[in-house]
């Protein structure tokens, strides 16, 4: 008695896999993957940009309505009108980067080449205050630059208070409500953006380079010009940015630790859009606001000729 093996028949492709080659269906792997984020910019990116650039162009008021009127005079009124807060934003921000970077750059060095073993223990100092309310940090400047604190007084003891009042920094024995105490908060809040992608610009230069240098015996100083600065410039490039576009925007510092002179036009978007509640004028600002950035950001990139950061 013999028994007849039938093999089972090989599994029938859908009519979908039947449809598409293997080759096709590799191709489109890509575009499924990059799904989930085209439909958050377009959800939470396009749609509200679409919104506010409509709002701009439109006329009316809070009790009888808004209308589409293709109004474009409201950005060159906004314009007029706030160009002092802008310019003010410009320079805050600018001057909080400058500090970022003086400041940023040894300590990010610093941890990179020399901090060894206690490395991590300095990542986790440099990340902590993110640990804390962007608010609370800010409002405890306020007691750091009390006007009978100790740092104002060691900065009237050393006569650096004469120095920043002949600069227009700040008034007098006083720190508070001046633009210094604005640019103190936002070189603050924004250091850990500028550290961290210095930090990892420079971790990853190979050693042996400043070895090769030092062999060609060339000083310590000139290793750093020619050799670490130079590959250490994305990071450089990545760090002034991620600190200067959330600046030049913000209106926390300056509306805590400032006053009506140093309103910025993050303030102006603000009392616009919560306060006066005039909608079309807000979001005209909030465009030309972003207009400007991305104009700074653009031209600083291609002086900068870092082709790293495509």
């Amino acid at each position: 008695m013999t028994t007849t093996l039938t093999e089972a028949p090989p599994p029938v492709a859908s009519t979908a896999q039947q449809r598409t080659p293997p080759r096709a269906r590799g191709r489109l792997t890509p575009y499924w993957l990059l799904l989930p984020g085209v439909l958050w910019l377009l959800v939470f990116f396009l749609m509200p940009m679409v919104y506010q650039a409509s709002t701009s162009v439109q006329t009316g008021s809070l009790e009888e309505g808004y209308q589409v009127t293709w109004h474009f005079a409201t950005y060159w009124d906004a314009l007029s009108e706030y160009w002092p807060q802008f310019v003010r934003s410009v320079l805050y921000a600018g001057s909080a980067t400058v500090l970022c970077l003086l400041l940023g750059y040894p300590l990010a060095y610093l941890i990179a080449f020399r901090a060894g073993r206690w490395r991590t223990l300095v990542l986790i100092l440099v990340i902590a205050p993110f640990f804390t309310s962007f608010l609370i940090r800010t409002l405890a400047w306020k007691t750091i630059l009390a006007d009978g604190g100790p740092v104002v007084g060691a900065l009237n003891t050393l006569h650096v208070l004469d120095v920043t009042s002949w600069l227009g920094m700040t008034a007098g024995d006083r720190v508070l409500a001046t633009p210094l105490a604005v640019v103190c908060g936002l070189t603050y809040n924004f250091l850990p953006f500028m550290i961290l992608p210095l930090y990892t610009s420079l971790e990853r230069i190979d050693g042996r380079l400043h070895e090769a240098a030092g062999d060609l015996y060339a000083t310590p100083f000139t290793t750093f010009r020619k050799v670490t600065l130079p590959l250490s410039m994305p990071g450089v490039v990545s760090g002034t940015l991620l600190t200067f576009i959330p600046a030049s925007g913000d209106y926390i510092n300056a509306d805590l630790l400032g006053s009506t002179d140093t309103r910025m036009i993050g303030n102006v978007i603000q009392t616009q859009f919560l306060r006066i509640l005039d909608y079309p004028t807000a979001a005209a600002l909030s465009f030309l606001l972003m207009a400007a950035i991305l104009l700074v950001v653009t031209l600083y990139i291609r002086k900068s000729g870092t082709e790293d950061l495509v």
